[in-house]
């Protein structure tokens, strides 16, 4: 850490204002080598206006705001440059930063550093990320607890728990003759192991309903051709986003839009009607849609109402086993037959598919609390407790086997290190590397 770096913060397009940022020891005298005022030096922050000059030629009247670390958002000297939102400027302003010494920031290298320089934990840094990735309010909501460090906290007793536990165990093998402290054995290390699980388990099951909120589900809609797919993505999203029209297999790829459901991003894939007796294109498009229902969290399956079901709906039904599943009964207005209680009809042909709305918002489950709690919701955190779970199940089956506690020990060790790691204390480099390079420049 500690040389200067610089980027756009700003998207590169044509706008009113751009912002370009720099950090890092020795960033102000950078400055001023193309800045008409002196900033340094500087104890507290300030706001400067005059002109960027590179060889006696203006490039721009602009605004500096310079920050002295170590109170910035990197823990470093910081400045921020607003300037005229011409690209041809921003670039220019740059080029002096990079002619002087700086280096052009990499992705999510600002807010690596103020992870580095102990601004914010691995978590609170995710949280930056998340914001600008947020895609509703709801989203955005559970992003900045996540940022003012609530979700943090969730962390901190798990940590503190295991952590008493692993004391326990070890001055109990380090120190066996001492008589006035806890005894740890088998069955006092399991009693203390199972209110943790139970623990680890609700915050799994907050993670997976924050990770809902945040991400959203991916819906794929199948059925058999002319079942009126394509009419319902478009009754969905209240617009005319697939065509649609009477001959089967019209539909030839995936067509896709987004939709808010409650507060919930659903990400809708209408698919090419599966049927055994395809064209060769239409072929294509039949293994595409069959691999849609793979990679989809949840498939809402279409049966024309006025026609029932075939072999080919029979088989949908099979690869969606494992799915989150709905099957709705299309074209409810040229049914003739009597409406079966236990069937879901629409007619989204004439939009009418609130039962089925209402059906979504009900499989999906989620609890009003869902969009209030801090959670740990992503793949990283969640997969880091259920890392510090399979540790803690290993760790009671030794105690189920009588094992020597300095073997328990090791996987007690193992399940704390890992609700440290939750948090980036003691994380690799590689690790960061990976979970920063998916940030945008300039931030």
């Amino acid at each position: 850490m500690g040389n200067v770096i610089v980027a756009l913060s700003t998207p590169p397009l044509k706008s009113a204002l751009a912002l370009i940022r720099a950090s890092g020891n020795g960033v102000f005298e950078i400055v001023e080598k193309f800045f008409s005022k002196k900033i340094t030096p500087l104890k507290e922050r300030k706001i400067f206006i005059g002109d960027i000059v590179d060889e006696g030629e203006k490039i721009d009247f602009v605004e500096v705001l310079a920050y002295p670390g170590p109170n910035t958002m990197t823990g470093e000297d910081l400045i921020e440059i607003s300037c005229h939102g011409s690209m041809l400027i921003a670039n220019e302003i740059i080029s002096c930063f990079l002619k002087y010494g700086a280096q052009y920031a990499t992705r999510g290298e600002f807010s690596s550093r103020a992870f580095f320089n102990g601004k914010m934990d691995l978590i609170e840094a995710e949280a930056v990320n998340d914001l600008i990735n947020a895609t509703s309010k709801e989203s955005k909501k559970l992003s900045l607890l996540s940022l003012k460090g609530e979700t943090s906290k969730l962390v901190g007793p798990l940590k503190k728990e295991l952590g008493a536990l692993l004391a326990l165990v070890e001055v109990n093998i380090d120190y066996p003759e001492y008589t006035d402290i806890e005894e740890a054995n088998v069955k006092s290390i399991s009693e203390k192991i199972l209110p943790i699980r139970e623990n680890i388990s609700s915050l799994i099951k907050q993670g997976l309903q924050g990770q809902i909120v945040k991400e959203g589900l991916r819906v794929a809609i199948v059925g058999a051709p002319n079942a009126g797919k394509s009419s319902l993505l478009n009754a969905l999203m209240n617009e005319d986003k697939a065509i649609v029209s009477d001959i089967p297999g019209t539909t030839r790829d995936i067509v896709e839009g987004d939709i808010n459901l409650k507060g919930i991003t659903l990400h809708l894939l209408d698919t090419a009607g599966i049927r055994s007796n395809a064209e060769s294109i239409e072929k294509i498009g039949i293994e595409r849609s069959k691999k849609s229902i793979e990679n989809a969290d949840m498939v809402i399956h279409v049966i024309d109402a006025s026609v029932g079901e075939d072999d080919n709906d029979i088989e949908i039904e099979k690869s969606a086993a494992e799915k989150t599943y709905i099957k709705v009964y299309n074209k409810k207005d040229l049914y003739k037959g009597d409406e079966d209680a236990s069937k879901l009809y629409v007619s989204a042909q004439n939009r009418d598919i609130s039962p089925l709305i209402d059906k979504i918002y009900e499989v999906i489950g989620l609890s009003d609390e869902a969009f209030e709690t801090p959670s740990l919701n992503n793949v990283r955190q969640l997969n880091g407790l259920r890392r510090i779970d399979a540790c803690l199940a290993e760790a009671l089956e030794d105690c189920k086997n009588e094992m020597p506690i300095d073997l328990i020990s090791a996987n007690l060790m193992s399940a704390y290190n890992g609700a440290c790691e939750l948090l980036g204390e003691n994380v690799t480099l590689d690790l960061t590397d990976e979970i920063f390079s998916r940030f945008c420049v300039g931030k």
